[in-house]
């Protein structure tokens, strides 16, 4: 199937595309800092980089985006119907470096939770609250 956006447009497009303080990561964000957790951001000494780091727990904390972290079974998930090879392999690429990270975390003894960002947009608060329990149930 072609495009049906131009080069120049679609670059622009995708150029707007953020990975970090993202929607559904100001959400998670927000809701534990009400709640009383402390936390850092993008965790730049652990693997993977987490969004959300809080050590007081030992918990690493992941917001993916369902599209580019290839959520199985999610409607916001689909291979791209253009450049079908180029997306499969980048977001194969991406979810062997997740599971690879997240693993290597759980090697070193943190806790690592994910969050998609369909789980957010479903019910944000019940997910947030149950975000909180995985967390305090960590440190127990």
């Amino acid at each position: 199937m072609v495009d049906s956006l131009t080069t120049e447009q679609r670059r622009k497009m995708m150029s707007k595309i953020r990975s970090k303080n993202t929607v559904p990561e100001m959400i998670v964000r927000k809701y534990l800092h009400s709640k009383g957790f402390r936390y850092k951001l993008h965790g730049k000494k652990l693997p993977g980089k987490p969004d959300v780091v809080l050590p007081k727990y030992k918990t690493a904390i992941f917001i993916q985006g369902c599209f580019w972290h290839a959520h199985e079974g999610c409607k916001y998930y689909r291979t791209p119907k253009s450049n079908t090879e180029y997306w499969s392999q980048k977001i194969c690429k991406n979810v062997s470096r997740d599971q690879r990270n997240q693993q290597e975390l759980r090697d070193n003894g943190w806790s690592v939770i994910v969050v998609w960002e369909c789980e957010l947009k479903r019910d944000a608060t019940a997910r947030c609250e149950e975000l909180e329990n995985q967390i305090k149930s960590n440190l127990q």
